[in-house]
């Protein structure tokens, strides 16, 4: 990745907090007041084929052929951030609120979509000892695989739905959604390369919003248990440089199911209907490395009871049991020298196991991008990817399998500042 599309990512997440420095700077009395922030559009046509059923590439209309075109922002938002930073009683102190107005419509009187309110955090620490957030951010677990994905510039998977202010880049097809989240969380010091953060997140239902199953729906849970979440990385400089990373989640489900054993016709799937609470557990281990112009990165995740696209969607069955889920990606880039332009390639799965309750067997979605991206200036880069996804699940007693795919090609542009 080259230096502008690096400033582009850091710019456009703010995972660095308080200090990320995004583009206009404003002193104003104690403070120095950031302002940042990213607009991008694409075209995108994309062309169904399969299966009705498909998670990711159509929803329940995605039968035989189908093809839909789209002008849409992509992975990242377009939004508006405001940052601060001062230096009080010995103590680094800031603040970060951003929003992020949806530009996906596909009907008359339908306005300017949908908006979120992505981050809303304050921080404060020292150099010596590390620093504290308290607020909304995005989530620690997962989030280097999000930030090292190159459709993070683009757009990936999802362009032919529209059901958000997002396309999903990878999302779902080689790592499971850090997401954007309440928490109180502690960043250690960087010790030459080596740092950790642990927080508390707030905790979250199961449900059934996506995937390939029925899921247990834990109402009246939210809040019943706190997330724990951590993560730790080592980078290094140099010719050869890079990073790893290793992070894990773990939160007490309740309410997972108020079915009882009487609810099913079989004994065989009634004897799974057991506690009604469990523990949902996922960890990750990733890498990336940078050595003349070339880029490489591996991830891989494991997890149960936490889905494999948005966190605890598709978790659990219908009687309450956790559902295992891994997935990974691989991804290689190069920056043509002189010109500045970043052309790559990735590949990734995420696999969602069915358990006795189902009436489906197995489930994947994978995932094949091309891409390029041009810094058409310092703030500015054109953006072309083709995205490739096939999203199936295997058969099951007298359900008989599906397949599904969707192909997206993808042109645009996106500007931070």
């Amino acid at each position: 990745m080259n230096n502008t599309i690096k400033l582009a990512v850091a710019s456009a997440l703010l995972a660095a907090a308080s200090n990320a420095s995004a583009g206009i700077m404003i002193p104003a009395g104690d403070w120095t007041l950031d302002i940042g922030g990213v607009v991008n559009m694409y075209y995108t046509s994309t062309r169904h084929t399969g299966d009705d059923g498909s998670q990711l590439t159509g929803g329940a209309n995605n039968t035989g052929t189908k093809t839909k075109s789209n002008i849409t922002t992509g992975l990242l938002p377009n939004y508006l951030s405001v940052s601060g930073k001062t230096r009080q009683n010995d103590l680094d102190v800031g603040f970060t609120i951003s929003m992020q107005p949806g530009a996906a419509t596909t009907s008359s009187l339908s306005g300017g979509g949908g908006n979120e309110n992505r981050q809303q955090f304050l921080t404060f620490g020292d150099a010596s000892w590390g620093s504290i957030k308290l607020g909304k951010d995005l989530g620690i677990f997962a989030s280097d695989a999000i930030l090292n994905d190159m459709t993070l510039l683009g757009v990936g998977s999802g362009a032919g739905t529209l059901n958000g202010t997002t396309t999903l880049g990878r999302i779902g097809s080689g790592y499971i959604y850090a997401d954007w989240k309440n928490q109180v969380a502690y960043t250690s010091p960087n010790w030459n390369g080596f740092s950790f953060t642990a927080g508390v997140t707030q905790g979250w239902d199961a449900n059934n919003t996506a995937g390939p199953f029925t899921s247990a729906n834990s109402s009246a849970a939210g809040g019943a248990s706190p997330a724990f979440e951590g993560k730790a990385s080592y980078a290094w400089a140099g010719d050869f440089a890079g990073k790893v990373w290793v992070s894990g989640i773990s939160q007490k489900m309740k309410n997972l199911t108020s079915a009882s054993a009487a609810t099913f016709s079989t004994p065989a799937v009634a004897e799974q209907v057991t506690d009604t609470s469990d523990r949902s557990n996922a960890y990750d281990i990733g890498g990336t490395v940078n050595v003349a112009g070339f880029g490489l990165t591996g991830y891989y995740f494991n997890g149960n009871g936490i889905g494999n696209q948005y966190q605890f969607s598709s978790g659990y069955d219908v009687t309450g049991k956790a559902r295992d889920s891994d997935g990974g990606y691989v991804q290689a880039t190069y920056t043509i020298p002189g010109v500045g332009t970043k052309i790559g390639a990735s590949w990734g799965i995420s696999n969602l196991d069915s358990n006795a309750a189902d009436a489906k067997g197995d489930a994947s979605s994978e995932m094949w991008t091309i891409g390029a991206y041009h810094p058409l200036t310092k703030h500015l880069n054109l953006v072309a990817e083709y995205s490739d996804v096939k999203d199936e699940t295997d058969s099951k007693g007298a359900v008989a399998s599906t397949s599904s795919k969707a192909k997206t090609v993808s042109l645009g542009a996106i500007l931070f500042f």
